[in-house]
């Protein structure tokens, strides 16, 4: 039949709570504490005071026998207050009955050593660990029956000589050597005749102990809430069970049983903690971002609007008079001589007088985009019908590419013409040594996506932020008027879209190029 130790209180504590149906497989033994008090009332009466000293926090709770319990941290506090030192005191040596073994007590397995029985940590039906996450480990092994044991001794912590109430140097092994050297030293002076007389003495002392039952399970849990648990600390794949013990509980199941005990809280998972953390920095960077685009449109929006309304006044006042210019520059270029120097005169008025023209036109249009005329149109046959257009050269090439399932979108056929058209002309004019133009169209939602890429120059960083400012072009004089990425913005937005850039102009930063994104709603009629 199974016998556990009963040395250590905190390992019987824990059986009696948690595994009551091991209390019969208790060694129904006074520990060393409450033997040594036993004999000490015995030669020097009951009514003595006693007070028990050693590494453990455990001993304050195991017997109401001792008087005191002083953990050794305890007394080199008293020590140190009422000014004890060791160079002022003289050393004494304890009052017998002497230990003999018993003195291994403290060491890995002092016990089976101090009964002859020096073998291995598992020999035959013999087990011996300590560590609060092993000595749980055996229990449940045992109780469940996967093991069969004669004698299973466990210690709660990494032995006594590591206990919680000593000095708070981790040389264990530099310990464990003092311990046994003192021991081996100890038996090699001992007078083993007058230890026995002493320990013959006391051998009708009564070192039995009553242990109960004193059952604290917590009623088992539907594995659904645990699994439940686990999840919303995202623990969801076998990887993720760390059992990292930050939480202060051994696994991530424990955990869960005590949140749902409302014991624990899942924010005392640091691995989920810290996910959770990084998720709301991304969160707070995305609304930044937002928050950003947000600004940059309304700020857009606001110039265009201004921008409008001063284009519109100066094509209006511009208007009469180049059409008087351009009227009577051609009626007098008609009656001129062909070879003469007032004809070619008159053939650079009127040409310049188109250009004004055309620059008028464009001013009328960039102003007049205020409101859409939507019709349903198919997409895909618009967009590609649009390269059909697109005058290049023959060292570029044209790629269409469509996802779309449903092509159908209500858009401004006018206007959305001239966002292909702008975009598509400047991809071109970016792309002097040759390159791809390419237009490729997928969905997402509600939403119908365009994008416009070339392998051109790219757009330069000091520029980038005025694409869309009214006015503003790198192209050289008489060949852009600065209003038709302005334009495409302001007709986008007309359709509550949204337009994205991405460029860049530095080879060693990876290929060259830029690319428009835009987004539309589907059913633009609805707004």
């Amino acid at each position: 039949e199974l016998v556990i130790s009963s040395d250590c209180p905190a390992i019987v504590n824990y059986i009696t709570h948690y595994y009551p149906d091991l209390v019969p497989n208790i060694a129904k033994i006074a520990s060393p504490m409450m033997a040594v008090d036993r004999i000490i009332r015995k030669e020097y009466g009951k009514e003595v005071k006693t007070v028990f000293i050693g590494p453990c926090i455990a001993k304050k709770a195991e017997s109401d026998e001792i008087d005191e319990v002083l953990t050794f941290t305890e007394l080199r506090k008293m020590f140190e207050k009422h000014d004890i030192k060791q160079q002022n005191v003289y050393a004494r040596d304890f009052d017998p009955p002497f230990a003999g073994k018993g003195a291994l007590f403290p060491v890995s397995r002092g016990l089976l050593q101090n009964i002859d029985k020096l073998g291995e940590e598992i020999d035959n039906d013999i087990l011996v660990t300590h560590g609060h996450v092993n000595f749980k480990d055996a229990l449940e092994e045992v109780a469940s029956g996967s093991i069969k044991l004669k004698y299973l001794e466990m210690l709660s912590c990494d032995g006594c000589i590591m206990g919680p109430g000593m000095s708070k140097s981790k040389k264990r092994f530099r310990r464990q050597s003092k311990i046994v050297n003192y021991v081996k030293d100890k038996l090699e002076n001992l007078d083993t005749e007058k230890w026995a007389k002493d320990i013959n003495k006391f051998e009708n002392i009564d070192l039995s102990r009553k242990i109960e039952a004193k059952d604290r399970r917590l009623e088992k849990h539907d594995e659904k809430d645990i699994a439940q648990v686990l999840e919303s600390m995202g623990k969801k794949e076998a990887e993720d069970f760390l059992n990292c013990g930050a939480c202060g509980y051994s696994t991530c199941m424990e955990h869960a049983i005590a949140i749902i005990d409302g014991l624990a809280e899942t924010e005392m998972c640091l691995p989920y903690t810290i996910e959770q953390l990084h998720n709301s920095f991304e969160k707070i960077n995305r609304s930044k971002s937002k928050l950003k685009d947000a600004k940059q449109a309304l700020e857009h929006s606001e110039k265009l609007a201004g921008m409008g309304q001063l284009s519109a006044g100066i094509a209006h006042e511009l208007n009469n008079p180049l059409g008087v210019i351009t009227m009577y520059s051609n009626i007098l270029k008609e009656e001129a001589d062909q070879g003469s120097a007032m004809y070619q005169d008159l053939e650079l008025i009127t040409e310049q007088a188109e250009r004004c023209k055309g620059i008028v036109g464009g001013l009328l249009n960039f102003a007049r985009k205020n409101q859409v005329r939507l019709t349903e149109c198919n997409f895909k046959q618009f967009a590609k019908h649009s390269l059909d257009s697109v005058i290049k050269p023959g060292n570029i090439l044209l790629e269409f590419k469509s996802e779309l399932k449903n092509p159908m979108v209500w858009i401004d056929r006018e206007q959305m013409s001239q966002v292909l058209t702008n975009l598509e002309k400047n991809a071109v004019e970016a792309m002097p040594k040759g390159g791809k133009l390419s237009v490729s169209l997928k969905e997402n939602d509600n939403n119908i996506i365009l994008t416009v890429s070339d392998t051109g120059t790219g757009i330069s960083k000091e520029n980038f932020d005025k694409i869309f400012t009214p006015f503003f072009t790198t192209k050289g004089i008489g060949q852009g008027t600065g209003l038709g990425l302005p334009l495409i913005y302001g007709i986008v937005k007309m359709h509550k879209g949204k337009i994205n850039v991405d460029s860049n102009d530095n080879p060693e930063n990876g290929k060259t190029g830029t690319t428009f994104v835009i987004s539309i709603p589907r059913n633009g009629k609805d707004f």
